[in-house]
């Protein structure tokens, strides 16, 4: 018998040791699942497979740039946006390079954004993944450089002093308007570069005639190796970047005039090794871009810095780039520098939403399409909308011209290629010729992109393209944009920035807003200088942060966060206005700055407004309470006014619930109606309260006979749909005794006509100051006088003097009882009395008794 329990002994032990397991594994599962989410599916696969792999580990904390936007210069911003980045990537790095050092795993820190490239098997994946510091581990897959289209009919020109592409964006014009590039700097990263090509040779940064000093003007991502050996020497193992620097700045002082800005300076990086590159080189390379370094890499130098940047590649999900943010924050912090970063769109073909590589897809970069020379959209070139990140965002920005574009290829040839690689370059020229006209536009990024969109020229699409919803016969559309550059046109917009001949200032419809409230703003432009009329005026004006766009006044168009009016001609004096309107986001705080408008016109320029600034009041509910008298007594009723105020001067406030507790020691007698009483609980309701409004409610209680102390209310609050529960000061009301003590009885003797003073002793044995009414009583009804009202303090007394009067024919023996009452004024229940006997007597100082002889009398 004893082995049965034995039996069943083991089975217990062994369903919890089962149990204990498999919650093990649960939470094991769970913390795995955990880990894994912050790392792209590619790094997991690839770790999986191989024994090793690349990623890129991003970390938690980014740098803020937005004060980079207040600054007037370029070399202002990118000296703090390369201070700023390389400083948090010192502070907060070292931590996990002491762990990737522990785990000897190759690895290569960056500041552009603060990552780290880390090369490692599934258990350094998982090491850093499990970082709280560590936010997200990014692909770093090697990937090709996107094959061109095949060159058509057009290929077949004859090459032409001023290649066709130059001549149909006017660049020539500039050129003959004396602006050919001079002082501007263009950047490129690509396949590498052939620098000493007759056509790029002269316009190398690093080559001043005689000798060539390629440091702060080349860097090799890749490091070197055949046919590139050398990293510290420009080269191009490809061709591709070669053609496209062409593009740029090509010009071989002869019948080869293939760049829109043959006077502009170049510097490069090469970020593909023989057409293969990575987000790593191709971040490494941005980071070159906002601190130029040496050969070697070293002492970066942000004032060697380029005006604009092009980046004629694209980092496909199909060859690894699944995570299409990869390189958003990289590209953003350029942007911040003060540099200008174009970008094909690619060329997957005239399907709506083509644009789905990093970084064509980034709000931040200005994507470029393709057209050919027939002014008609090229079919390789890509279209927008941006979904592959959910955003919608309209692309591309602008088109070029990138079918059968004719340029430089390595050695001293020249060949024609298409593709948009061959229409971002354009793009990157044209701004060069921009800052060398007016070189207060370096740095200026956004201006430098409007004046491009404003002046662009629409392209014919037979028939009409529909992508997102948007006609390639409106502008902007996601089929190309703005339209094809104009040279010439953004030229004379660009010379005429700073001209302020047109006014521009706003107004917002209230001095303060609440969260989730709307704001409407005013934008109101006047014609103020000048003697002839500015045509093509624009007006632009940037959604706020904080704030989400509900309409403007039509027609506009709306391209991003920004919304652009087209308004008629406006001549000297005449006035015209335009209104905004967004909704504060429901967790927006501090004040809503609307300081990104502008107003552009053929004539006068570029001019902003001055910021508008309107503070984000929180909502907020005041409660408060009175008593309706200082003290209260036993037995008596006291009033309470309960006032709730809507502290918000604008905001309606919602949904309001006040809640009263009965004080302790009180009973409910009564309370505004409607309420309700739940237990010891009194509730008021209200649907709605005006901004600043006021609501006040009553509650009655009556002061049980055996309190004491203090009267307490204590707990009473209020709360709404906007508010949380806010609740008031204790209100105190002490329970106070009224007392009065009058002494003592008297006697006294008067002959008629005499007056008798009787003293007596009045006493406040109460608990507060009270005042008290003195009257007499005669029971004869004889005359008495007596000093009242008297005031006593508590504990304190006071003599009471009553005179009464004798009548004159009062009879001798009367006796007449003289009461004298004492009354408090403040409860009439509250009294004490006294008595006074007075005998009347003719001669009230003697008692005389007469003894009478006794007469015998005998008879």
């Amino acid at each position: 018998m004893s082995k049965i329990p034995r039996f069943f002994t083991l089975l217990l032990a062994l369903a919890i040791a089962l149990g204990s397991l498999a919650g093990a594994l649960s939470y094991q599962r769970a913390i795995a699942a955990e880990w894994r989410e912050k790392v792209d599916p590619w790094v997991l696969q690839t770790a999986t497979e191989q024994s090793q792999t690349e990623f890129l580990v991003f970390l938690t904390e980014q740098a803020d740039l937005s004060a980079a936007e207040t600054m007037k210069t370029k070399d202002e911003k990118g000296t703090y946006v390369y201070e700023t980045l390389s400083a948090l990537a010192e502070s907060t790095q070292k931590p996990i390079l002491t762990q990737l050092d522990a785990l000897n795993v190759e690895y290569k820190s960056f500041w552009v954004a603060n990552m780290i490239w880390v090369r490692g098997d599934m258990s350094v994946v998982q090491t850093m993944a499990q970082r709280a510091d560590v936010a997200h581990l990014y692909a770093n897959p090697t990937v090709p450089l996107e094959a061109l289209p095949e060159s058509d009919q057009e290929a077949l020109l004859n090459p032409q002093a001023v290649e066709w592409n130059i001549s149909m964006v006017n660049a020539d014009d500039v050129w003959a308007a004396g602006v050919t590039g001079e002082g501007a700097v263009i950047g490129g990263q690509d396949t590498g570069y052939d620098w000493d090509h007759p056509a790029l040779k002269n316009h190398y940064r690093g080559w001043n005639g005689t000798t060539a000093n390629h440091n702060y003007n080349w860097f090799d991502a890749i490091g070197g190796n055949a046919p590139c050996p050398d990293p510290s020497v420009p080269c191009d193992d490809n061709g591709h970047g070669t053609h496209t620097m062409g593009t740029m700045v090509g010009d071989d002082g002869g019948t080869n005039q293939i760049g829109m800005a043959p006077g502009a300076k170049w510097i490069a990086c090469r970020n593909m090794d023989q057409g293969n590159g990575t987000p790593t080189t191709y971040s490494a390379c941005y980071q070159f871009f906002i601190a130029p370094t040496d050969v070697s890499g070293n002492n970066p130098d942000p004032l060697m810095a380029p005006d604009v940047i092009n980046n004629s590649w694209g980092c496909p999900a199909s060859e690894g780039c699944t995570d299409p943010n990869v390189m958003q924050t990289v590209v953003e912090n350029v942007v911040a520098a003060g540099i200008l970063t174009a970008h094909s769109a690619g060329n997957s073909g005239s399907s709506c939403s083509s644009i789905n590589t990093p970084s064509a897809t980034y709000d931040a970069s200005f994507t470029v399409g393709s057209n050919t020379s027939a002014n008609i959209m090229s079919s390789f070139s890509s279209r927008g909308p941006v979904t592959v990140d959910g955003s919608n965002r309209m692309k591309p920005d602008i088109t070029a011209p990138g079918s059968n574009v004719r340029s430089s290829l390595p050695g001293t040839g020249y060949g024609s290629l298409s593709g948009t690689s061959m229409a971002g370059p354009h793009v990157a020229g044209l701004t060069g010729l921009l800052i060398s006209a007016n070189p207060a536009l370096a740095g200026n990024v956004t201006l430098l992109e409007d004046i491009m969109r404003l002046t662009a020229v629409p392209i014919t699409v037979n028939p009409p393209q529909v992508c997102g919803g948007v006609s390639s016969n409106t502008i902007p559309n996601n089929t190309y944009g703005w339209g094809r550059i104009d040279a010439w046109a953004a030229y004379q917009l660009a010379l005429a920035y700073g001209a302020e001949v047109v006014d521009i200032s706003k107004t917002a419809s209230a001095e303060y807003v609440a969260p989730g409230e709307s704001l409407t703003y005013t934008i109101n432009i006047t014609h103020s200088t000048g003697l002839t009329v500015t045509h093509n005026v624009m007006i632009t004006d940037v959604i706020p942060a904080n704030t989400t766009f509900i309409t403007a006044t039509m027609p506009h168009s709306l391209n991003g966060s920004t919304v652009y009016w087209s308004v008629p001609d406006l001549d000297v004096d005449e006035s015209y206005s335009v209104q905004l309107v967004v909704s504060v986001n429901g967790d927006a705080t501090g004040v809503i700055s609307n300081d990104d408008y502008a107003v552009t016109g053929d004539e006068s320029g570029v001019t902003f407004g001055e910021p508008v600034n309107t503070p984000v009041i929180a909502y907020g509910l005041d409660v408060s309470k009175t008593a309706s008298m200082p003290y209260i007594f036993n037995s008596a009723y006291l009033t309470y006014t309960l006032t709730v105020t809507n502290q918000h001067p604008l905001a309606l406030a919602t949904g309001l619930v006040l809640t009263d507790v009965i004080p302790t020691g009180t009973t409910f007698v009564t309370a505004t109606l409607p309420h309700t009483l739940n237990g010891n609980t009194v509730e008021w309701n209200a649907a709605s309260l005006a901004a600043a409004g006021v609501w006040n409610v009553e509650l009655v209680v009556m002061v049980n006979p055996d309190a004491s102390g203090t009267v307490e209310n204590t707990d009473y609050a209020v709360y709404s749909d906007q508010v949380s529960s806010v609740s008031g000061a204790i209100v105190s009301t002490p329970i106070e005794t009224l007392g009065v003590t009058l002494y003592a009885n008297e006697t006294a003797f008067a002959a008629p006509g005499e007056t008798v003073t009787y003293t007596h002793t009045l006493m406040n044995s109460g608990s507060i100051t009270d005042t008290y009414t003195l009257s007499s009583v005669s029971g004869e009804g004889w005359t008495a006088t007596v000093n009242s009202p008297v005031t006593l303090g508590p504990g304190e007394n006071a003599t009471v003097t009553v005179v009464l009067t004798v009548p004159a024919d009062a009879v001798d023996g009367t006796v007449d009882t003289l009461t004298v009452i004492a009354t408090s004024q403040t409860r009439d229940d509250v009294s004490a009395s006294v008595s006074n006997t007075t005998t009347v007597a003719s001669e009230p100082g003697l008692m005389y008794w007469f003894y009478l002889p006794t007469v015998v009398w005998d008879e």
